[in-house]
């Protein structure tokens, strides 16, 4: 068994929140607690050390870039509501930050998913082992008829019909690649702290 302090307060904190698959209860409500606290001051002192400061202060004292007061002024009003008489100058950083958050957001999913997608779909037929070959036509054929399903302009009869059933399959089988794969990954988080807490905490394996 290990008498390593830091060690102690992990294992007990981990502990705690698996507490959690038994009932609610104190030493749960304590370690998420802890959780939330420490994030919150880790990710505050990142902000300021990695992007506040040496892109809005720093250059606004140390090199006189009056510009940054722009952000900074703009930084402030998010505090506006504080005080009811001037409560109103919160949309104009709210305006802003939506804007540019729907901009950047609309041009990740275009360029980083969208057009990704549309050229994995452009695989060859010709000229590829079989395996390949076969690989390729089921990415094709997923990928029609899985649009066929969202098309609804017309009823799903027919060629319609038979491609939006064949959609459904290729959906049903995509989702359970995702949740297994989703579950394979908790699986292997709660193998991680089980081994850290009969390997690094009492030291039987």
């Amino acid at each position: 068994m290990s008498w390593n302090v830091g060690v102690w307060i992990a294992s007990l904190l981990t502990l705690a929140i698996y507490s959690f698959l038994y009932k609610d209860n104190p030493f749960y409500k304590v370690a998420e607690n802890i959780f939330v606290g420490v994030s919150a001051g880790y990710w505050a002192v990142v902000l300021w050390f990695d992007f506040t400061w040496p892109n809005l202060f720093e250059p606004l004292i140390n090199r006189g870039n009056v510009i940054s007061l722009i952000p900074i002024i703009v930084g402030l009003m998010m505090f506006a509501p504080l005080i009811p008489k001037i409560s109103w100058l919160v949309r104009i950083p709210l305006t802003f930050t939506m804007g540019v958050a729907m901009a950047l957001v609309v041009t990740q999913r275009i360029q980083g998913e969208i057009f990704p997608q549309l050229q994995a779909t452009f695989l060859p037929l010709a000229g590829v082992s079989p395996g390949v070959l076969i690989s390729n036509l089921l990415i094709i054929i997923g990928v029609i008829a899985t649009l066929i399903y969202f098309y609804f302009s017309k009823e799903h009869k027919g060629v319609l019909g038979f491609g939006a059933k064949l959609g459904i399959w290729f959906m049903m089988i995509a989702f359970g690649a995702s949740f297994g794969y989703t579950v394979m990954a908790r699986i292997s988080l709660l193998i991680g702290r089980v081994y850290f807490l009969l390997h690094n905490w009492l030291g039987i394996i």
